[in-house]
């Protein structure tokens, strides 16, 4: 036998063999609806009795393999079921015939056939006969299971007759020796009359008997004979059939085990009546395999009664017994190198014995030795077959990895260069179910939970296989989304040269057929969910930038893995362009060109503006602003981004980052706004260190002096501007501040509203720095020339001075004294627009615009030292000021009807003012000393 049968289990032994083929010209889809309903008829009731017949049907069966038929009996065809078709009277006579020459193919073992003829009909069809069916269609043909079951128990009766035979045969020391087909050029010329050659005989019938029993439901009498078979074998050294003899006692102690089965398919099978009224008869765990009395055998050892053994026997083996009995039987197969099919299939058996039993390690010892056994030349399909079922075994005891294995060398077998047309399509399944054993996946987001599993070197391997097979399949479209899967997964793992084929293989294929975000959907149903690269760039933070914001001011700043999916913390407007900022790196060790890249937004219509960049070679973090527009008003989410590389498009949701918790970020759109830009007679500068503000400006003023700055606002929106508001707020400063520092007149600006789109109008803002930069008030001297005290004069004029006694005073004009007049003060100050217009003003929002100053603020003029005179009248005094200038600049002092004196650069003049009281000197109004103003001049 070179044939062996794969889904051989235990319970197979108890089964009669049907073979059912069609014959002649039938559709193959007709014929296997036909053959299902057959074989839907596996086990039948026998009419008068508690015994059940179980059926195996086949379609296809070498007849070589029939020729073992006596060796085990489940092996032989015993009934034969043919389909054809007949559409006239005329073909009847040959499909007659042709019926005639297929029983004839296993016509030594058959009990009983029977023709299904589809499609004829008339007189020949109304003839009655028992061996032939006749059907106008394969859709019109009721009772096929009904004329199946009588087919089955005409078989019964032909095998319950022979069993009775085989029980009962008186033909005295003429018993017949039964042989394999390889034994029996061995067995010429032996001694017939020999002692050893009637035990062999006797101990062979045993067994043939115990087969008949088995199959004809009777299990205790089977058990009974496959004992003394074993016991009649082995006495002899007959290995072969002790073998035979020990995996029928196996058989039938696993049908009383296991009344279900072992073969592990969905539809368990029924136990029989006698299995279930033996079940009670269990015996203990290690009970001896049989106590005989040697009086209960006849002549030629086959009892007719053998009620007595039954009654004495310790039939069944234990749970563990039934493994030793295989090992042993196995043992003694591979004594023979033309039982390599027989010793194979007992592997099997046990493997799945041992299954059941969850016996995981010795199943795999079966299996390990059934990978070794030698079935001599087998062809490439026979190979595929057997490598496929090591598989489904090593998976049904839990070794996913060792059944990963088989079956990837199953796939490879089927395109061997041997194969003149390889079966890329049946390697590329078969490399598919491989994926679960090596802890593969096609699913990128399982590998983006914890830590990878798996040996990631054979996983690329098999990736590669994939790519391979499906590129063979011719199916690109598979093989761009296979690779993009192993760049996506497997890029820690690649080398850097690896990175480069990997890439450069991509790009070929892409340029042949894009990759996209679609799910795949493969013939057998699997589906290939779509691969988004978030590792081409590897995204790391995100921030939404807001230039010109809602209600308030400042930048905003969000880092998606920390915060919660709310709408209040950001709002856009609708029309205007938004931008959101991404923090990328390219991991690639060469430059990554990266396209279309944009926003995926859910909600309100938006319309993206895409962006294209290169990032350069393991470049670290790199910022890539992302741009878009709201088109209509309400609730926006950013879900994430797209991109394509290497010709292949993701859609990177935010929920598949790794590390990212949120999936999204929800942004309120509000109705449409005018929109400044702002511009100043003054150039930019660095914005205020305290503030966040839309721009700076900065200017130097001597203390004193006035200076204008001109504001421009143009309406750059499409809203027309309605309203217009001016604020200013003077930052915390430890400097006294006298009069305002900024003011304005907004009542020209306002007059040019409503400002259309593209119209300006400007602001002029004056500036004024008035400063204290005299020092210390508590130590004011005593100044006047002429012992006057003026200890009551109001000092609190900004350009005072706090004066030493003239005697330890410095000379006014050296450099020291000048360093100690020339420290710069610093004044800033916010100005905030607010406006509003357009649908945004009708629900109550409005924008802010600020423009920061600075001014440093540098002294001017000192009073050195201050003293008086008496005037002419009682009502006058003259006020003399020692005035210095302490800048580089020539200045003019002039006061309210005096001339003007000039002060070139570092030089200190005295200056007499003339001034008129009321009551006395002390309460001189202090306006009479701040009304000098000071001139700079060029």
């Amino acid at each position: 036998m070179s044939v062996p049968d794969y889904m051989q289990c235990a319970e197979d032994h108890q089964t009669v063999l049907v073979v059912v083929q069609p014959m002649g010209i039938v559709p193959e889809d007709q014929f296997f609806r036909i053959y299902k309903r057959i074989s839907s008829v596996s086990q039948v009731s026998i009419r008068d009795s508690q015994r059940v017949l179980f059926i195996r049907y086949r379609h296809h069966y070498p007849p070589e393999n029939n020729e073992w038929g006596d060796f085990q009996t489940h092996r032989k065809v015993v009934g034969l079921i043919s389909v054809t078709s007949c559409n006239t009277a005329k073909e009847w006579p040959q499909t007659s015939d042709r019926f005639h020459g297929q029983k004839e193919v296993f016509g030594s073992t058959l009990y009983d056939s029977r023709l299904l003829v589809f499609g004829l009909q008339g007189e020949v069809a109304e003839q009655q006969r028992t061996d032939v069916a006749f059907y106008p269609s394969y859709d019109d043909c009721p009772h096929v299971e009904k004329r199946v079951e009588d087919f089955v128990e005409s078989i019964f009766i032909v095998l319950e007759s022979k069993r009775l035979d085989r029980a009962t045969d008186k033909s005295g020391d003429k018993l017949q020796l039964l042989c394999v087909p390889f034994e029996k050029k061995d067995f010429v010329g032996l001694d017939t009359d020999s002692r050893h050659y009637k035990k062999r005989c006797q101990g062979r019938m045993r067994k043939h008997v115990g087969d008949l029993c088995l199959q004809a439901g009777m299990l205790q009498d089977a058990l009974v004979h496959y004992h003394m078979a074993v016991e009649l074998l082995r006495s002899v050294n007959d290995f072969l059939w002790l073998g035979a003899a020990l995996e029928g006692l196996c058989s039938a102690s696993v049908i009383f085990h296991y009344p279900g089965g072992t073969s592990g398919k969905s539809g368990a099978r029924k136990p029989g009546v006698s299995s279930a009224a033996d079940a009670g008869k269990r015996h203990r765990p290690g009970a001896q395999e049989v106590l005989i009395d040697p009086g209960a055998l006849t002549t030629n050892a086959i009892s007719a009664d053998t009620s007595t053994e039954i009654g004495r026997a310790k039939n069944c083996l234990s749970q563990e017994d039934i493994i030793e009995k295989y090992k042993e039987a196995i043992s003694n197969y591979g004594k023979y190198k033309s039982a390599g099919v027989i010793e194979l299939e007992a592997c099997i058996k046990a493997v799945r014995v041992l299954a059941i039993q969850k016996r995981a390690m010795e199943a795999s010892e079966f299996l390990q030795n059934a990978v070794y056994i030698n079935l001599g030349q087998l062809s490439e399909e026979e190979k595929i077959q057997r490598y496929s079922v090591l598989s489904e075994l090593y998976q049904l005891i839990g070794f996913h990895r060792k059944s990963a294995f088989f079956k990837r060398v199953a796939a490879m077998q089927c395109v061997a260069p041997t194969i003149p047309e390889p079966g890329w399509k049946a390697c590329y399944k078969l490399l598919l179910e491989t994926l679960p054993g090596y802890s593969l996946s096609l699913d990128p987001k399982d590998f983006s939970k914890g830590t990878h599993r798996g040996w990631a070197a054979v996983q690329l391997r098999l990736l590669h296989e994939l790519v391979y097979a499906s590129r063979r399949m011719g199916n690109p479209g598979l093989s761009v989304r296979h690779l993009s899967f192993l760049l996506q997964t497997m890029l820690d793992f690649l080398s850097d040269q690896e990175k480069k084929e990997v890439t450069q293989s991509l790009e070929n294929y892409t340029s042949k057929c894009p990759g996209g975000m679609e799910v795949i959907s493969l013939p057998d149903g699997l589906k290939l969910p779509p691969v988004p690269f978030t590792k081409l760039p590897i995204f790391s933070l995100c921030f939404i930038v807001f230039s010109e914001h809602i209600e308030t001011k400042c930048v905003c700043v969000l880092k998606w893995s920390n915060s919660p999916k709310n709408k209040n913390y950001f709002q856009w407007v609708q029309g205007d362009v938004c931008e959101v900022q991404l923090m990328v790196y390219n991991p690639m060790p060469f430059e990554l060109r990266v396209e279309n890249m944009g926003l995926l937004t859910s909600g309100v219509d938006f319309e993206s503006l895409p962006a294209a960049l290169s990032l350069p070679a393991e470049s670290g973090l790199y910022p890539v602003t992302l741009v878009g527009v709201p088109r209509t008003a309400g609730n926006i989410t950013i879900n994430g981004y797209h991109t394509s590389v290497f010709g292949v498009s993701s859609d990177c949701l935010l929920e598949g980052l790794v590390g990212v918790k949120s999936s999204g970020c929800m942004v309120e759109v509000v109705p449409s706004l005018p929109r400044l830009q702002l511009c100043t007679s003054l150039p930019r500068s660095a914005h205020l260190s305290s503030e966040d503000l839309s721009t700076s400006v900065s200017l130097q003023l001597f203390n004193g002096e006035t200076q204008q700055l001109t504001i421009t606002l143009e309406n750059i929106g499409t809203e027309m501007l309605n309203t217009l508001e001016l604020t200013s707020k003077t930052l915390s400063t430890k400097e006294k501040l006298f009069g305002e520092f900024l003011t304005w007149d907004l009542q020209d600006a306002l007059s040019h509203l409503p400002l259309k789109s593209g119209q300006s109008v400007s602001i002029p803002v004056n500036i004024s720095a008035k400063l204290d930069f005299s020092g210390q008030e508590n130590l004011l001297h005593d100044l006047n020339d002429d012992g006057i005290s003026v200890t009551g004069l109001p000092v609190s004029s900004p350009l005072r001075q706090v004066l030493k006694p003239r005697a330890e005073n410095k000379p006014v004009g050296t450099d020291a004294s000048k360093n100690e007049f020339n420290h710069v003060k610093t004044l800033e100050a916010v100005l905030t627009f607010k406006y509003s217009g357009g649908a945004g003003e009708v629900e109550g929002y409005y924008r802010e615009l600020s423009l920061g100053v600075r001014v440093d603020v540098e002294p001017s003029v000192f009073f050195t030292r201050v003293s008086t005179l008496p005037a002419t009248s009682t009502r006058q005094c003259h006020l003399l000021l020692d005035v210095f200038n302490s800048t580089e600049h020539e200045l003019t002092l002039s006061a309210k009807n005096n001339q003007d004196l000039v002060l070139h650069a570092s030089e200190c003049q005295r200056y007499m003012h003339t001034h008129t009281h009321t009551h006395s000197l002390t309460q001189t109004p202090p306006s009479s000393v701040r009304c000098i103003a000071v001139c700079l001049a060029d």
